[in-house]
């Protein structure tokens, strides 16, 4: 009985020590850096720290404005935005590209959309106009001025 006991606590102890995304519950969960409740899906991002902690936005821009500000010195085990096409998944923001259009308004106001690759942000470019960037790109773009 001791020896289950044990076992208990130790898978207990584990499965809450677990790195990974969270989901996140549209119109009730609230943007980490702005505070606004998280309801677009297509414009929803996350990020999860190394020690599992899940911060989630509203939009790409807060994310990456949370990144630059409070967690510049944070090791992120995820960095996830919403894609575009696949409004509510989640993907991987060191290899989306992102678009600026003007046409495709996001929460915060810098239009800025992510896509799963290069090729669907670029035929959604064609279809809206903006401007393409990276992940780096994108971050330089959003930059904090202080």
């Amino acid at each position: 009985m001791k020896q289950f006991f044990f076992l208990s606590i130790i898978s207990l102890f584990s499965a809450s020590c677990t790195v990974s995304p969270q989901p996140i519950n549209y119109g009730s969960d609230a943007c980490h850096f702005c505070d606004m409740t998280i309801v677009d899906k297509q414009h929803a991002s996350q990020l999860v720290t190394s020690k599992g902690r899940a911060y989630k936005y509203d939009a790409i821009e807060c994310m990456v404005h949370s990144v630059q500000d409070e967690f510049k010195d944070t090791e992120m085990a995820y960095y996830l935005v919403a894609d575009l096409d696949a409004p509510g998944e989640l993907i991987d923001a060191t290899k989306a590209t992102y678009l600026v259009s003007e046409q495709l308004q996001s929460p915060m106001g810098e239009n800025l959309s992510a896509f799963s690759n290069e090729e669907a942000g670029k035929k959604a470019q064609e279809k809206f106009t903006g401007d393409i960037y990276s992940w780096k790109e994108i971050q330089d773009h959003l930059k904090i001025r202080k």
